[in-house]
C-alpha cells in the first residue's frame, strides 16, 4: 500500500543523490516513495580499465586461486562480462570459493547464478579480513577491483595473515565532464535538504565539479543542507573535504542510508 505522500517520513524534503549514472534509480525510489522530492546528480562514470591485460592473465589461472573476493556490484559485472567476452563458461569458478562485500554484490552475484562463501559482516571491505572464515596463510586470493582510487587496507590486512593477493584492474570510475542542469539550478538556489554519498568517490567528484558553483558562491554553498553519508570510510572524506558530516547510517547500505534520514527527519 502507497504512503500518502503529506504523512510520509521524508515529505517535504529535497534530497540530492550522487551515485554513479545508472545506479542511483533503485536508491531515488526508495526516497521517493518515502515521500522526498529527488533531484538526480550522477558524480561517478563507471567504464572499463585501461587495459584487460592483467585481468585476462588472471582469468587465464583462474584454476591456481582459491578465494575470489567481489567488492562492489561494478566488479562483479566487469569480471562476468570479461569472462563471457573471453567465451569461458562460469563453471570454471566451481573450485573457488567466493567472498563479497555487501548484500547488493551477493544479490549481483547470484544473479549470475552463483552463491557467495562468504560475507562479512558491517557491509564493509574492512571487516572481510578479520572475519574470514579461514587462516589465509598460503592462500591464494583473486581481487578484482576499481583501477585507480580503491582502498588499499583491505588487501594490506590479508598479506599480513599470510594471503597473496593478486589484484587486477577490472573497471575504472571517474567523474563527469558536466553537472545536470537541474542539480546546478538546485544548488544555485539552495532549494535542496539533503545531500547522500554512497561512497568517499562521490564526495570527491561532487566538490571536483561543483568547484565553480562553490567560487561563486562560497559563503552560502551547502550551508544548511544535510550532508548524509553511507558510512564511515564516505563520513572521513566528508569531514576532509567538507568538514562536517551530519547523518551517517548505522547499517553500510543504501536502505540503512534511507532508514537514517528518516530518523533524522523525525528528529529534526
Amino acid at each position: 500500500m502507497d504512503i500518502h505522500p503529506s504523512s510520509s517520513p521524508l515529505a517535504g524534503k529535497t534530497i540530492l543523490v550522487t551515485r554513479s549514472a545508472g545506479q542511483s534509480s533503485q536508491f531515488s525510489d526508495r526516497l521517493t516513495y518515502n515521500g522526498a522530492r529527488v533531484i538526480e546528480m550522477p558524480t561517478l562514470e563507471i567504464g572499463p580499465p585501461s587495459s584487460w591485460r592483467a585481468l585476462d592473465q588472471a582469468i587465464a589461472d583462474l584454476k591456481t586461486f582459491h578465494w575470489l573476493i567481489l567488492t562492489s556490484t561494478n566488479g562483479v559485472d566487469y569480471f562476468f562480462a570479461r569472462l563471457n567476452t573471453l567465451k569461458i563458461d562460469i563453471q570454471v569458478l566451481a573450485q573457488i570459493k567466493i567472498a563479497v562485500v555487501g548484500e547488493k554484490t551477493a544479490q549481483s552475484l547470484q544473479q549470475k547464478g552463483l552463491q557467495p562463501d562468504f560475507i562479512p559482516p558491517n557491509f564493509v571491505a574492512d571487516s572481510l579480513a578479520e572475519h574470514f572464515p579461514e587462516l589465509l596463510a598460503g592462500k591464494k586470493i583473486l581481487f578484482p577491483r576499481v583501477e585507480s582510487g580503491g582502498r588499499e587496507v583491505l588487501v594490506k590486512e590479508l598479506a599480513v595473515k599470510g594471503a597473496e593477493v593478486i589484484e587486477v584492474p577490472t573497471y575504472e570510475s571517474c567523474c563527469p565532464q558536466n553537472i545536470s542542469p537541474d542539480a546546478e539550478f538546485a544548488l544555485i538556489n539552495r532549494t535542496i535538504d539533503v545531500i547522500t554519498f554512497a561512497s568517499s568517490k562521490t564526495v570527491k567528484f561532487f566538490a571536483q565539479i561543483t568547484a565553480n558553483i562553490q567560487s561563486l558562491h562560497s559563503e552560502t554553498y551547502l550551508e544548511g543542507v544535510c550532508l548524509a553519508s553511507i558510512g564511515p570510510q564516505t563520513s572521513k572524506t566528508c569531514y576532509e573535504i567538507f568538514g562536517r558530516v551530519d547523518v551517517e547510517a548505522e547499517e553500510y547500505t543504501l536502505e540503512g542510508l534511507t532508514q537514517a534520514l528518516i530518523n533524522w527527519n523525525t528528529r529534526t
